[in-house]
């Protein structure tokens, strides 16, 4: 009785600190997102690089953001391994691997912001570049972002599968978030495959992001306040 209260006790704090670490991933992501996209303004090269040269600071807020995020995600991924390998240590191994290889591709794509402070800047070294064309690389600094921010998704959709199995074969998370946690992961794919194949269909896939915050966010919340049921023992 003492080793299964014990179990439960391990198995909540787990849960907790996964929602906890999860739910801080989410926030940071969305405030770098926000402050990061605020001053670009697409297709005036001219315009961005005056945004963000005179909002320097706070661009620079935004991608130190994203980049230590990378921290609370690898712990949110660490707990939920913690929690969720007694039911599959294989599948559990397997999301861990592939949240840590989406980590360091999103940390990696953070360079790209790096590279356009001195090109707005207009750095000493690059005045051998005039200043429309000192933008214009700026710009396409901002375009390979973008670029990365897809190819860095197809591990963080992929990771979602084997997680979402696990929290379906669990008997401590309810079921329905193993559901829109696979709803989450095809949404995921999706957007990546119009991106990579339709560029400038994005009206058509913009109402998948509703419905993969929400799947993350419930799940985040969820482990948060309850950490994980206790009336059942893992088989």
């Amino acid at each position: 009785m003492g080793d299964a209260a014990d179990f439960n006790r391990q198995r909540k704090i787990a849960g907790r600190w996964a929602g906890f670490f999860y739910l801080a991933y989410i926030a940071a992501f969305i405030f770098a997102s926000y402050v990061q996209e605020k001053p670009v303004v697409w297709g005036d090269a001219a315009a961005t690089a005056h945004n963000i040269a005179t909002a320097e600071f706070m661009f620079r807020v935004g991608f130190m953001t994203e980049l230590l995020a990378a921290a609370p995600f690898l712990l949110a991924a660490w707990s939920l391994y913690v929690l969720l390998s007694p039911v599959g240590k294989n599948a559990a191994l397997l999301f861990l691997v592939l949240n840590a290889v989406g980590v360091a591709e999103q940390s990696q794509n953070t360079l790209a912001q790096f590279a356009v402070l001195p090109l707005v800047d207009g750095a000493a070294y690059l005045k051998a570049f005039s200043a429309p064309q000192l933008q214009a690389h700026a710009m396409l600094f901002l375009h390979l972002k973008g670029a990365g921010f897809t190819v860095f998704n197809i591990a963080f959709a992929l990771w979602l599968f084997p997680l979402a199995w696990l929290v379906i074969k669990s008997r401590f998370i309810p079921k329905i978030f193993g559901v829109l946690l696979l709803l989450d992961g095809v949404c995921l794919l999706v957007w990546i495959v119009q991106m990579g194949l339709f560029p400038g269909y994005e009206r058509f896939t913009h109402p998948l992001f509703p419905v993969m915050l929400i799947a993350e966010l419930s799940f985040a919340l969820w482990l948060f306040i309850v950490g994980a049921k206790t009336q059942n023992m893992v088989a």
